[in-house]
């Protein structure tokens, strides 16, 4: 089955246990599945549903909003961007909830972009040492200290390859997201 196929199966069967109250569809955003879960952001909070179908059920809870998940390679962790107390930072939470654990500090906005394949660090961005308004990529372990800065000019996104070796990464931001068709 293609990534697509059973991604729009996930997001399926999230959205049918989400439909409970049957006020129609609902704006499910930005899918990560790992091999036996999808996570995704709703309403300000992320949720998690089983990728063969069932209820999803709310994986953060906290007073700010949550955006941006990326499972962990082993599925166990998921990374995300939290906006808590004024400011825009990276946590990862356990696959099987809890409290989430805040990775950086930095008074930028510091958004999640992924992992490292080992599962250790978390790939983000963050506008935090630029010298204008560009973002660029860095890496924060979980096991906490300093981020580790990416030897790129500029990037907003990217994901490693298997080995870890490579980094196919955006360098320059959206201007702006089109919406067609919307009602």
């Amino acid at each position: 089955m293609s990534k697509s196929t059973a991604l729009g199966l996930c997001l399926l069967a999230a959205t049918s246990a989400c439909l409970a109250d049957g006020n129609g569809p609902l704006l499910l955003q930005e899918p990560s599945v790992s091999a036996t879960q999808l996570v995704f952001a709703f309403a300000g909070d992320l949720w998690i549903a089983p990728r063969t179908g069932g209820e999803a059920k709310r994986l953060t809870t906290g007073t700010g909003v949550e955006s941006g998940p990326s499972f962990s390679p082993d599925g166990k962790w998921v990374a995300f961007t939290g906006q808590y107390d004024g400011n825009t930072d990276v946590f990862v939470v356990s696959a099987e909830g809890g409290v989430p654990k805040r990775l950086t500090y930095h008074p930028s906005a510091d958004v999640a972009a992924g992992w490292t394949p080992d599962g250790k660090k978390v790939l983000f961005s963050s506008n935090r040492n630029s010298y204008s308004r560009f973002a660029e990529l860095y890496l924060a372990d979980l096991n906490g200290g300093l981020e580790e800065k990416l030897p790129l000019p500029a990037g907003y996104d990217g994901s490693f390859s298997a080995d870890g070796k490579h980094l196919a990464y955006v360098p320059m931001g959206r201007a702006f997201s089109a919406w067609k068709r919307y009602r």
